[in-house]
C-alpha cells in the first residue's frame, strides 16, 4: 500500500531532518547565512515544519494548525531544541494522519488548489516528500559548508 510507503519516508526523511539539526557542532550555525545562500539551516527547518503541518495536519488531519508563513523565513535564534520538537511533532502527525488514509482516500482530489491544476491527494503528498528531501539537500550542505 502507497500509505505506508509515504509513512515510512516521511519518518525516515523528518528523522533525517532531525538528526542534520542535532549535527551541528556550533548551534549559531543554524541560523548563519553566507555569500549566495539564502536561507538558513533553521529558517529551512520551519519553513518544512510549517509546511508539512499545513498541506497535510490541516488539509488532511483537521488540525486546525494555521500557517504563519512569513515567520518561516523572518524568525531566528529558535533554539536547537525546540527546532527538534517541531520536528517530532510533526512527524506523529503526519504519521497519525497517513493511518487515517485509505488508498481511496488518496486517490481523491486534494482540498485544495496548489498550484495550477488540481490533482490527487497521492500525487500531492508524493510533491511534498520531494519538496521535504530538496530542502534536507540544503540544510545537510549548509552544515557542512559552514562546519567542515
Amino acid at each position: 500500500m502507497i500509505t505506508e510507503s509515504l509513512r515510512s519516508l516521511y519518518s525516515r526523511d523528518l528523522n533525517k531532518l532531525k538528526t542534520e539539526v542535532e549535527a551541528y557542532q556550533n548551534e549559531e550555525n543554524l541560523w548563519k547565512i553566507d555569500k549566495n545562500i539564502a536561507n538558513s539551516a533553521g529558517n529551512l527547518v520551519l519553513h518544512l515544519v510549517g509546511n508539512l503541518n499545513h498541506f497535510i495536519g490541516t488539509h488532511l488531519g483537521n488540525t486546525g494548525y494555521v500557517r504563519q508563513r512569513d515567520l518561516e523565513f523572518s524568525l531566528k535564534d529558535v533554539p536547537r531544541a525546540e527546532l527538534i520538537e517541531k520536528i517530532e511533532a510533526t512527524t506523529k502527525m503526519i504519521d497519525f494522519t497517513l493511518s487515517q488514509l485509505s488508498e481511496d482516500d488518496l486517490k481523491k482530489e486534494y482540498p485544495l488548489v496548489v498550484f495550477e491544476n488540481k490533482m490527487t491527494t497521492d500525487y500531492f503528498l508524493i510533491h511534498l516528500i520531494a519538496h521535504l528531501d530538496y530542502h534536507l539537500g540544503q540544510v545537510n550542505y549548509h552544515r557542512r559548508l559552514l562546519e567542515y
